[in-house]
């Protein structure tokens, strides 16, 4: 069991974010165990012949047995949505003497690979080296197709559990995260139930540093650091995180196809939760452009709202559009 203890003023820091650094790195376990990510398998088949090109020996040793992973691999963001490359500078910066002590809490007993153990005997050569392995497998692998569709996932999951914050308040919210969590309006609780590897006891003081709670697409349960002292952060699985892998959606129906048009029909049926127009051209395999003229139209008819978030415009189905989608 896991308890995060919130005293006067913490559940008001209490905030959200995504870590392209992080979905990156826990992509890894695909790679060392796909079977337990079955809809994950359709990406790994595309990006197969990519990541065979990398440091494979280093990018799966990154990943222990059980899963687990070195905490200073997976740093709390400073922000709600960092670049990977502010995230892997920062990376860089990692003491060289933390990564052994991390190494070994994350493969707890178990025999640390070659490329660890060798590598570990020059610290700092070797975080130079994991550094350009994870740049590299970002460029090539995850950067061009993988991530913008993630990034639409994260994207649509935080606004969804900002609507719940709003409807249902604090409790509504973290039971909404992972049904193993349970809030009495003091303290947070993990419980792990039917883990493999399950986690030690922990009491977390948030203590004024406030939590972090990010989504992720390679977690079955939410989870939390190795180390209890590093800053709060709880990791949970990211709503709709099963349409990574997805081909465009089915147009809804047919009379709403005959009405709009399947290219409107799709954007109207994906509009259940906000997106940018961006994200909706990575979902639907075809240019911003197009989106853009059928938002247009879709907006203008009354079926769409809009508002700005950060430097794009997001889009979800007005009342009109939710009634006609029935």
């Amino acid at each position: 069991m896991i308890e995060f203890r919130f005293v006067v003023g913490d559940l008001a820091r209490t905030s959200f974010a995504y870590s392209p650094l992080q979905e990156a790195v826990y992509s890894l376990r695909c790679w060392r165990d796909p079977a337990r990510y079955p809809h994950q398998r359709p990406w790994l088949r595309r990006l197969g012949p990519a990541f065979r090109r990398q440091d494979t020996d280093l990018l799966t040793a990154l990943i222990a047995p059980s899963l687990w992973i070195p905490d200073f691999l997976t740093p709390r963001p400073d922000r709600p949505r960092p670049a990977f490359a502010h995230q892997l500078t920062a990376l860089g910066r990692t003491q060289p003497h933390e990564l052994a002590p991390d190494f070994a809490a994350a493969y707890a007993g178990a025999p640390l690979p070659d490329v660890v153990r060798r590598g570990l005997g020059d610290p700092a050569a070797f975080l130079d080296r994991v550094v350009r392995a994870l740049d590299a497998y970002w460029a090539d692998c995850l950067a061009p197709d993988w991530w913008p569709r993630v990034h639409a996932v994260l994207e649509a999951d935080l606004a969804h559990r900002g609507k719940v914050l709003a409807e249902e308040g604090a409790g509504g919210l973290f039971a909404s995260l992972d049904p193993r969590l349970s809030w009495s309006g003091e303290v947070l609780t993990l419980v792990k139930k039917f883990d493999r590897h399950p986690w030690p006891e922990a009491d977390i003081r948030i203590g004024g540093r406030g939590l972090v709670l990010v989504p992720t697409l390679f977690a079955q349960g939410a989870h939390t650091m190795i180390d209890p002292g590093l800053p709060p952060l709880l990791s949970y699985p990211a709503r709709g995180r099963a349409t990574i892998s997805e081909t465009p959606p089915p147009v809804s129906g047919e009379a709403l196809t005959r009405l709009l048009g399947a290219a409107r029909a799709r954007i109207l049926h994906l509009l259940a939760e906000p997106a940018s127009t961006t994200e909706l051209a990575h979902r639907l395999a075809v240019t911003p452009g197009a989106v853009s003229q059928h938002l247009a139209i879709l907006y203008d008819a009354g079926l769409l709202l809009r508002a700005r978030s950060g430097r794009s415009v997001r889009y979800v189905r007005s009342e009109l559009g939710e009634r006609l989608c029935g």
